[in-house]
């Protein structure tokens, strides 16, 4: 009998279009150095462009970034991250251009695994999309609705246009701003946006509504709230 001299065995490049289960993803992402980023949504592997356009992405997700952050720097017990990746199910692994998450030890939804990823749905996502024809609002909507991810926005450039999805008894709903054109957070009190001012990329605006919602009684007494758990 003559041997065959056994083959190395070789993990097949990700390719986008792949369908994969999340374990499949992860192994030839990691074996892809070529690709900078990708995401698993419904099965369905996505590769990213390596280069992103200012006005229609960089500029808005910076912006989307300081409102985020300020809320995060005077709010102990939540912590934001900037396209993490997100263990959302055996099917979805997404990098969402930012999360806001009440942390672990302060009663959060979410966990982070031994090699440092975001476990579970984090309780806000907000997606920089070129139009409504973008994957975030198809794809990526119903796996985070299906996994609980509390509060989802997304931010139609092109469109100019932002939504912000609430998780109502497992149904995105809309939320409507008040009668200031003010968005308010129902998962992070004081949480506060004027979707007037961000579209017109006044961001003194922007923070002057956040400040006001950062010394709100409501986040105060949520800020209190959190502190108590992590005493606990």
């Amino acid at each position: 009998m003559v041997k065959t001299p056994s083959q190395p065995w070789t993990i097949p490049p990700l390719e986008n279009g792949d369908k994969l289960t999340r374990y499949e993803f992860e192994r030839r992402y990691n074996a892809t150095p070529s690709v900078k980023k990708a995401e698993l949504t419904e099965g369905i592997v996505y590769i990213m462009p390596a280069a992103l356009r200012f006005r229609s992405h960089g500029q808005p997700h910076g912006w989307i970034l300081a409102w985020l952050g300020t809320y995060e720097a005077a709010t102990p017990g939540v912590a934001l991250g900037v396209e993490p990746t997100v263990r959302l199910d055996l099917d979805n692994e997404p990098q969402p251009d930012a999360v806001l998450l009440i942390v672990p030890e302060a009663g959060g939804q979410t966990r982070l695994s031994e090699d440092d990823y975001i476990e579970g749905a984090p309780e806000l996502v907000v997606e920089i999309a070129a139009s409504s024809a973008a994957i975030h609002l198809h794809g990526k909507k119903q796996a985070y609705r299906r996994n609980g991810v509390k509060e989802y926005i997304v931010w139609q450039v092109l469109d100019q246009k932002l939504t912000w999805f609430s998780l109502e008894q497992g149904e995105y709903l809309e939320l409507v701003p008040d009668n200031e054109g003010v968005f308010r957070s129902r998962v992070f009190p004081g949480l506060w946006l004027t979707v007037t001012e961000l579209l017109a990329g006044n961001m003194q605006g922007v923070l002057k509504v956040l400040q006001a919602g950062l010394q709100s009684a409501e986040h105060g007494d949520f800020v209190n709230k959190l502190d108590s758990i992590i005493r606990e």
